[in-house]
Order: C-alpha cells, then structure tokens, then sequence
C-alpha cells in the first residue's frame, strides 16, 4: 500500500445522516458508594439506559463546544462561565479521547440493542457512526511522512504528529513531533471502530500504525543472547516509558483473534542471536506474530516497571551513558542501536497499571494460561489500593488524583476494571466507585451540560481560568458508556 494511500485510507467522503438523541428524563438516585456493596441487579438494569443518555449528552455537548463546525479543529478548553473556548489546539491524543467516547458509545448501544433496548439503538447508532467517520477524516490534520532509521531498517512512515496543522497529511512527525503512545492508542481505537462497523479501512490504518510502533521495539540482543526489548516513547526518545508499551497489549490480542485459524502472513524482523548484530526477516503467520509481541511486551513491563507497591513505575531511564540517540553500522547500513536503561522511575499513574491489567485479561482469554488471570487480579487489587482513597474529599466516595491528566488516565484504569470484571465476577466492586463519582458530579455539579474537572470538590478554578480539558468531557462520556455496556452484558 503506498504512502499516499495510507495518508488518505480514512478520508471519508459526503456526509452521513445524523438522527436526534433520544432525550429520557434524568432522575437524580440516592445511590450507596461503598466499594464492598455491589449495587442490586434491579438498580443496575434501572442506571444502564441512564449511563448512556448521559455519555451520548456530554459527547454532544463537547462536539458543539470545543470543535470548529466546518475544520472540526478542536480546541484544548472551553470555560462554560464565560463562554471561550481556547486559542490553544488538542493534541491528537487529546483528540483521539473523542474517537474513544464514540466507540464506547456505539459499543454500548449494540450492547442496548442486544439486550433488549432496541430504540435506543435505532434513534442514536448511526448519528454517532457518522460522527465517528467525521472525527478520523479531521485526524487527518495531524497526518504526515518521514523517513525513520529504525533498529532493523530505515523506511518512510506516515503516521501521526503530536500537533494538528492546516493541511491534511502535512504534519511535522520527525524527532520528537510524533510518540508511539500516541499512535497506540489510534490502533486501539481503530480496532474498537473495525469491531463495530466492519469498516475494513479502520482494520488496515491499525494494521500499518501496529507494524510502525513495532519497529520501534529494540530487537538488540543483550549480553544473555536476548533481546532488549521495549519501545522507546517515540522515535525521538531513548527512554522506555509504561504508556508506550502496554496500550498495545491488548491492540495485540485483539489482532491475534481476528487472524486466529488464517494463513494470512506478515514480515517479521529482528536480530541474529549468534552473532548478535546481521538483520533478518522472515514470514510468521500472523496468528502468531501478533501474541508472540503482545507476550513480550508484556513480560517485558512486568520484569522492568512493576514496583514494589505492586503497580507500574512511569519509564525506564536512567541512561548509560547519557539518552543520546546512537547509531550503528553493520554491513554498510545504519541502525539504530541500543541505549542502556538502569533504572524506573517517574510516578506511577493510573493508565500505566489500567493498560496491564486489560493485557492481562486479553493475554489470559487468547491463551487460557492461568499467570495472567492471577497477575490480573493481583493487579486489580493492588491498583486499587494505591490510586483509590475512600473519604479523602466526600465521605464514603473514593477519591482518584485530577490533577494534570489523571482524569483520563483514571478512565484507562476504569476500563482495567471493566475487562477483569468480565473473568472475575467480584472485581466489578471496583467499577462502583467510577458510578458512584460520575453521578455525584452528574447530578450536583453539572453546568449547562459541563462536568468540573474534580466530579467530587465540583467548581474551583475552572470558573476563572481556562475551564473544562475537552478530553475530560470525553473521558467522563467514555466511562458513563463503558459502565453501560458493563451492566447491559451483566
């Protein structure tokens, strides 16, 4: 597939017909907030049809506030006090927890529709397919190619920047103005819009960023004859971060099922183990090619950044001996080479453990290998204990940090919840805390469709300063959706 091709694959032309949300009147509940009490199965069946008007409201909402009409440029905040949206510009990552919010959105009304809400289904679903189709045909601002000497070769990618820019496919992403996370978390979203739609586009736009953030995997062989494994941040970086490696685990897994029982082959490259420096290749199946990387990376984040508080450390670093990139000439060609890594460090956050913990499901239910469940559950025990602090802002309700981005990387460790939830019944204790939050700011702190971003303490500083992360709307509108489609499949 050229270049060209992948720069416009999901450059969707004509607009779709979109159908009014179907509006139910929202009760306010008086609902318990203890971790150890599950809610009745009656009050779930009651809250789930709630949980999506609500996510399907705040997504509009943040689409007719923070996004251009015509560009669907989006900008970083809106202050819904004093009515101004920000000069500054989402980052794609920013922009992509929109893409998120409509999936987890379309998943739980196929989840509704399955379940017996069928009119729910049919009023919404294709307004937010056609929002979805809108939202990656403006990612493709952020679009653009260059040329990458990578660790085993040195090829033209088209991927995307960091920053959006005026023209489609002509953003900036050499060095440092484009990071594999951020392209990670586009596959897991293109992969959600593939299982959906059927759209074969997303599956080949996920397909071709997955084969990119792999070429970012250090296939150097250390001193034991293996390899040193991990992904840097980006092709710019030398350190290996957590939020660079784990969100494609799951990505991984996912793409292992849909090639299960095929013949379908892929190119995988990597390094001699005897001489430990001739570049190879060879075709796998890719059945295997993509469990074979999702095992990997995720035994190389276990060994390297699980710490003793038994939750994920932010990176690797500690270069040696500084975190210059370096090079290497084998056979009259350039390489990559790799940079040692001493030590993690950096704090840990939420998302970094939320990433694992749903490897850790999707690694157990493709290969039925008991360390991942206990891994799992280990983690999702452990996580809690560490992120979750019961009274600390209002009596009775958990409190997650909101400062910086933690909000959104709650809502990766929400969905950690949710996953192990699905093979561990008493696990969804976790999920009741995310509820319990959600509407406390729903139904207290809810301005003219604008959630604060600490749903416990309400409005601070967003009254006088920028006001709402756009991404925040998103994140609150992803999880409303994704406990629905919880309790829907319950």
């Amino acid at each position: 597939m050229s270049i060209k091709n992948i720069v416009n694959i999901l450059s969707f032309a004509g607009a779709l017909s979109c159908s009014t949300v179907l509006l139910a009147p929202l009760t306010s509940c008086a609902r318990t907030s203890s971790i150890q009490e599950i809610k009745p199965q009656q009050e779930k069946q009651d809250i789930k049809r709630e949980n999506l008007i609500r996510s399907m409201a705040l997504i509009d909402q943040t689409v007719t506030s923070y996004f251009h009409p015509e560009t669907f440029e989006m900008s970083r905040f809106y202050n819904p006090f004093t009515k101004v949206k920000s000069a500054e510009k989402a980052s794609v990552w920013m922009y992509s927890a929109g893409i998120e919010a409509i999936n987890a959105v379309l998943s739980g009304l196929v989840s509704a529709k399955e379940n017996g809400d069928a009119d729910l289904y049919e009023t919404n679903f294709r307004k937010y397919e056609a929002l979805l189709v809108k939202m990656y045909a403006g990612a493709d601002y952020y679009l653009g190619t260059f040329e990458l000497t990578s660790f085993t070769q040195t090829k033209e990618w088209s991927v995307y920047a960091v920053d959006r820019v005026k023209e489609k496919g002509k953003a900036n992403v050499t060095g440092i103005l484009n990071v594999y996370d951020d392209q990670m978390w586009l596959v897991r979203e293109l992969l959600d819009s593939y299982k959906i739609t059927g759209n074969q586009a997303y599956l080949d736009k996920a397909e071709y960023l997955t084969s990119y953030v792999l070429d970012g995997w250090d296939v150097t062989i250390d001193e034991n004859g293996k390899e040193n494994g991990g992904i840097p941040w980006g092709p710019g970086y030398t350190t290996k971060h957590a939020c660079s490696n784990s969100p494609l685990i799951s990505s991984l897994v996912w793409l292992h099922t849909i090639y299960k029982g095929k013949d379908d082959q892929i190119e995988h490259r990597f390094i001699d183990t005897q001489d430990r420096e001739t570049r190879r290749t060879e075709q796998q199946r890719k059945e295997t090619y993509y469990l074979d990387y999702a095992k990997s990376i995720y035994d190389w984040q276990k060994e390297k950044l699980l710490n003793t508080a038994g939750v994920y450390a932010d990176m690797m670093g500690g270069c040696d001996p500084n975190c210059t990139i370096v090079y290497e000439e084998i056979d009259g060609k350039k390489y990559r080479a790799n940079t040692k890594l001493t030590q993690p460090v950096g704090e840990a956050f939420t998302y970094n453990s939320g990433t694992m913990l749903s490897g850790a499901v999707d690694l157990f239910n493709a290969t039925k290998e008991a360390n991942y469940l206990k891994d799992a559950e280990t983690l999702g025990a452990k996580s809690f204990e560490h992120f979750a602090s019961l009274g600390k802002e209002v009596p009775q309700f958990y409190s997650f940090g909101t400062n910086g981005f933690k909000n959104w990387f709650n809502g990766i460790l929400m969905r950690g919840y949710r996953d192990l939830a699905s093979v561990n019944t008493d696990s969804g204790k976790y999920l009741s805390a995310f509820q319990d939050n959600l509407d406390h700011g729903y139904e207290r702190f809810n301005h003219e469709g604008f959630l604060p971003t600490n749903l416990l303490k309400g409005w601070t500083e967003e009254k006088r300063g920028n006001g709402v992360e756009g991404m925040f709307m998103f994140t609150f509108a992803a999880q409303y959706a994704v406990l629905a489609e919880h309790y829907y499949t319950l």
